[in-house]
């Protein structure tokens, strides 16, 4: 990938592609944009971590690839380069955020509570990366982003962001029976639970119990 590609996909808000051009299939996002009065067309794919972007000769439905030829210097070549970069400035100025986490689905946790309450996380410990979600007007959390190493909540010792939210002393033993559900770290353990960040569970589950968070501390 050249570092626009790789820039994107570092700042890349998943939840912005469809509304932006994109269609998903299978987890994947493809975008078409035909250029040079539609003789060429840029399919741009974007999956988890990558970005792949080819160019097709429409005349020859040949893949065309003399742009990534760094000693070809023409006219033409360098007007497909221009407008591929277009492509992806394009999807950068629309598609891309500041990613405040390392895993994926904490950042787009991140953006689905900034578009439910319009809170982005506060960082209260120099040079630690735990991001703290809490009411604008009572300051009471209700959710914190933490990057720990996942021993601390079960095998492993890769870093991994969890999410710690506060829920009803019975619906925390309910979840704990379930995958994908710990005791809370670094909190209390009878109103609080961890939740590793790998997509085990999903967005719209947790993006449930958020609800839940946020509305008991504003009871």
């Amino acid at each position: 990938m050249n570092e626009l590609e790789e820039e994107i996909i570092k700042k890349i808000n998943y939840n912005k592609l469809t509304s932006n051009g994109f269609q998903k299939e299978n987890n994947k996002y493809y975008l078409t944009k035909y250029i040079l009065n539609n003789k060429f067309k840029i399919v741009i794919t974007i999956t988890n971590n990558s970005l792949m972007g080819k160019i097709y000769d429409l005349s020859t439905e040949e893949e065309y690839t003399n742009y990534l030829v760094k000693e070809l210097n023409g006219k033409f070549v360098e007007s497909i380069r221009e407008e591929y970069q277009l492509v992806l400035e394009d999807i950068k100025n629309k598609c891309c955020e500041i990613k405040y986490f390392k895993s994926n689905q904490a950042n787009r946790i991140s953006d689905l509570i900034n578009d439910l309450y319009h809170d982005k996380p506060s960082f209260l410990w120099q040079d630690e990366p735990h991001g703290v979600f809490r009411n604008k007007e009572n300051k009471k959390w209700y959710a914190l982003i933490m990057e720990v190493t996942k021993d601390k909540i079960t095998m492993g010792k890769e870093l991994v962001n969890i999410i710690n939210l506060k829920l009803p002393p019975e619906k925390i033993l309910e979840l704990l029976e379930k995958e994908g559900y710990y005791q809370a770290y670094h909190m209390n353990k009878k109103y609080w639970l961890t939740i590793i960040l790998d997509d085990t569970i999903k967005d719209e589950e947790i993006i449930s119990l958020i609800k839940i968070s946020y509305n008991l501390i504003n009871n």
